[in-house]
């Protein structure tokens, strides 16, 4: 079963994997097995060396309900045989929930308007001006754009930007990125952009639906969000 979880994720280390042992597969296992037997089949990943201090950071907005902080960015990565493809994301800080993306061969502002409206048409249906909603994102010239700042302007998001000196300002959507590119991204060759939009948005309803986040507690962001809003239910 180990061999089988690595294979799909090779980028899981022990703790991921124990996590999904116990939450999807119903086995009760602890971590040092799990480390033990990952590091005897020569499954235990190689520790990555921690960068050099760059100083304390500034504190970035803590939410404390779903949909209070959005966080968007892009990134983009190289099909062989199309060139550069560009991935806007944009992401639910409280439940790390992607709640709307977009993928293409240009990096255009569009591509930036396209990913905030499927998150808006995802999470407020009836429309998201009276939901005091909050949006970072990095000094880029699509977000920055008067383009951009005129449509967060009619959805009444309320848009802020990271400072130069606070790296890990938009820590949260860069972490996401890292995320897909090391399950999804990194692991697959694709020969098209339809097979690159077809696999993406696979894996974002599998992330979405089923990964097993250890920010969440080894909850999906869609499990974080039931028990959440079961909770506050009135």
């Amino acid at each position: 079963m180990i061999h089988k979880v690595c294979l799909s994720h090779p980028s899981w280390g022990t703790r991921r994997v124990t996590l999904w042992l116990k939450k999807r597969e119903g086995i009760t296992i602890g971590r040092k097995r799990v480390q033990r037997i990952m590091r005897e089949e020569k499954l235990i990943l190689k520790p990555k060396q921690k960068p050099a201090s760059r100083g304390k950071p500034r504190k970035k907005p803590v939410p404390t309900r779903p949909n209070q902080w959005w966080g968007i960015d892009m990134t983009k990565f190289l099909i062989e045989e199309v060139g550069w493809v560009y991935l806007v994301s944009v992401v639910d800080w409280y439940s790390r929930k992607v709640v709307g993306y977009s993928l293409d061969v240009h990096c255009r502002t569009s591509l930036w308007i396209e990913a905030l409206e499927m998150a808006v048409m995802n999470e407020f249906p009836n429309g998201s001006r009276e939901h005091n909603l909050f949006l970072m994102s990095d000094n880029g010239s699509q977000p920055t754009s008067q383009k951009f700042m005129n449509v967060t302007g009619v959805l009444g998001i309320q848009q802020t930007f990271t400072s130069y000196n606070n790296p890990k300002g938009n820590a949260n959507t860069e972490r996401w990125f890292r995320t897909i590119k090391e399950d999804c991204i990194w692991i697959n060759e694709w020969t098209t952009l339809k097979e690159a939009k077809k696999a993406i948005k696979d894996w974002i309803e599998f992330y979405n639906n089923d990964y097993v986040h250890s920010a969440l507690n080894g909850r999906s962001p869609n499990e974080f969000l039931r028990e959440y809003y079961l909770k506050n239910a009135a």
